[in-house]
């Protein structure tokens, strides 16, 4: 039997195989706490809910559509882009897609060639690393910096495209105009394609997000932007998303998508309407807000651990540099011995930190994951007080 060398060489999505490590264990009984991916405890908007029953109701048939969504779709979606984020946008530039991640694939796909060198900002959402990865790509790891400046970007390599994440997972940092124009002089100057992820732009806690594709001619560029329902509208498994493209890629992306999958289901596109059609769901962000400060209240005082607050996200970002740089090995104890799952720095460009996903289940199953966690991390640093020289 044999496998392809190139995902042969290939590790699963990070992400993905923690999660779904946790499902198996909860699925022999169990009773895992999952920090290591972002899955709401809320539902959909009601919206989104009327108009998939609406369609269930009144149309007998699904019909098939278009490779890149259907004309009505797409231009509801420019609608939203001009309303929301002040992108001037035509139907033939949008694509909607199962999800970021089709749309990720489908963009570094056809933007690139196997050796093209992409840079991408560190700490990092494992995909972007993993998925070019498959395409026989060169990722470029460079440290995010607290401030994008001119000189900040002048110290970074030169790539043939770069991946912006706009607000930012994990850190939740959100770029500011200055920022954004910085890196949009700074790839205009070195002539890169960007690829820039805004599927959290709707979970600030107070920093105004920016689309980048708004601070430059985005068209000339050659700027895909990537949008997503799941987390701004609590429909992860729903798999909504979509991409605004100059013509010529969003046509490129449509030729690899039509043999894959084709068109997203009709209910999906349905539901992607309805969705973005909602704008920013405070209710959630209010609760996400309490939770945040919640947890960082808890951990603030820990000598092993330091999280700074993050201004966007479903996410914490902790520095646990002073226990241990092995957060794999910390991560697979930490479930082991607290049955608590985290998602470990390393998977993420960065050893010696860990992500926690802090919107799942309700507040009291929150705490009682973070009380295991600083158990754990409290005997960590004991043993370490009583043996210094150990090597955890």
């Amino acid at each position: 039997m044999k496998i392809s060398h190139r995902i042969a060489a290939s590790r699963p999505l990070a992400t993905t195989a923690m999660h779904g490590r946790v499902e198996a264990f909860r699925n022999e009984g169990m009773g895992i706490i999952d920090f290591s991916i972002a899955i709401s405890h809320f539902s959909p908007p009601s919206p989104v809910l009327d108009a998939v029953t609406r369609a269930v109701q009144d149309e007998r048939t699904m019909p098939y559509t278009g490779v890149a969504g259907a004309l009505d779709v797409r231009r509801s979606l420019c609608a939203k882009l001009g309303r929301e984020n002040g992108i001037p946008a035509e139907a033939n530039e949008i694509i909607v897609t199962n999800g970021a991640k089709q749309a990720l694939y489908e963009a570094l796909y056809a933007m690139t060639d196997p050796g093209d060198t992409v840079l991408i900002f560190r700490p990092h959402w494992p995909a972007y690393v993993t998925t070019c990865q498959l395409l026989g790509l060169r990722p470029l790891l460079v440290d995010l910096p607290a401030n994008i400046t001119p000189e900040t970007l002048a110290a970074c390599p030169r790539a043939d495209l770069v991946i912006i994440n706009n607000p930012h997972n994990p850190t939740g940092k959100v770029f500011d105009r200055d920022e954004l124009g910085h890196l949009a002089d700074w790839v205009e100057a070195i002539g890169a394609q960007v690829i820039v992820d805004e599927s959290y732009e709707h979970l600030s806690f107070g920093p105004v997000h920016t689309s980048f594709a708004s601070q430059c001619d985005w068209r000339a560029i050659g700027v895909v932007t990537l949008f997503s329902a799941s987390q701004s509208y609590a429909m992860m498994g729903w798999r909504l998303g979509f991409a605004l493209a100059p013509p010529e890629i969003a046509s490129a992306m449509q030729t690899l998508q039509g043999p894959i999958t084709a068109a997203t289901s009709h209910l999906a596109q349905v539901a992607t309407v309805a969705a973005f059609d909602c704008g920013v769901q405070q209710h959630m962000i209010d609760e996400y807000r309490d939770r945040r400060d919640q947890v960082l209240h808890h951990v603030r005082e820990l000598p092993w651990m330091r999280m700074h607050c993050p201004d966007s996200g479903p996410y914490l970002w902790g520095d646990v540099r002073a226990l241990t740089h092995d957060t794999e090995a910390f991560a697979e104890a930490l479930l082991a011995e607290e049955g608590v799952a985290i998602m470990p720095g390393d998977a993420l460009g960065m050893p010696g930190f860990i992500r926690i996903g802090y919107i799942c289940d309700d507040v009291y199953t929150l705490m009682e994951g973070v009380r295991r966690l600083v158990a754990f991390g409290d005997r960590i640093a004991a043993d370490l007080a009583a043996d210094p020289v150990a090597d955890r």
